[in-house]
């Protein structure tokens, strides 16, 4: 058994061997010292998942954003409702990128 062969079986790695080097030691201790906390090297703690986005929800946020900003046009002057509904429809694009790139 040649000293690269004892050392992989040990755990430790050769630099520049076929296998690559592999990490020995404690991983609470890696991710504790790389900012990480060490309950979730070790599988204590789980990250809290986020709640997904309800369709409700998003649809609110679309036919708000015509309102409102229909709403802001006509207090702003103007002329007829077919231009305050035109920036109601640029109000409803913007919201629909929001809600399409917040997922």
């Amino acid at each position: 058994m040649g000293t690269a062969t004892r050392q992989r079986a040990a755990g430790g790695g050769v630099s520049g061997s076929a296998g690559g080097s592999r990490r020995s030691g404690n991983p609470a201790k890696r991710a504790a010292a790389h900012g990480g906390s060490p309950g979730a090297a070790a599988g204590g703690s789980a990250p809290v998942p986020r709640s997904e986005p309800s369709l409700l929800g998003d649809l609110a946020i679309l036919i708000g954003a015509i309102v409102v900003a229909s709403g802001i046009a006509g207090l702003a002057g103007a002329t007829n409702l077919g231009t305050a509904l035109a920036f109601g429809q640029i109000g409803f694009v913007l919201a629909l990128l929001y809600v399409l790139l917040r997922r």
